[in-house]
């Protein structure tokens, strides 16, 4: 699933220590530009975060999965990154295009024949 929008806030990084290791999570609040806008939270895991490099006012497209589990009769969602694109950032072009990719603009122009002396548009 992907939400497009834009970063208004990041959330303060949350660290700790589980049985697997050290970790860290960063929460963002992307606001959509729909008609009506909403505010979503969503968060990035681990090397995530400074691979993805997410700043405050950005642009973006973020991929993401939604999950939830219960937890002592209580549910709680995720919605995590797993991939962000940025919209605004131009594709590199390649020097060595060559020819032009479409045909020169005189190139749909009409083919008028000189020697005829019709007054019609019709090539034949």
């Amino acid at each position: 699933m992907e939400i497009k929008g834009r970063i208004v806030q990041i959330l303060p990084l949350v660290t700790g220590v589980s049985a697997n290791g050290e970790w860290k999570k960063q929460d963002y609040i992307l606001e959509t530009d729909d008609q009506y806008p909403k505010k979503i939270c969503f968060n990035c895991w681990g090397d995530k975060i400074q691979q993805f490099n997410i700043q405050q006012g950005e642009e973006l497209i973020a991929s993401i999965d939604v999950s939830s589990r219960e937890f002592n009769g209580r549910w709680y969602t995720e919605v995590r990154a797993w991939k962000i694109d940025r919209p605004s950032a131009q594709p590199a072009q390649s020097q060595d295009m060559g020819a032009a990719p479409f045909p020169p603009q005189d190139y749909f122009a009409p083919q008028t024949n000189a020697g005829a002396a019709s007054n019609d548009d019709l090539p034949f």
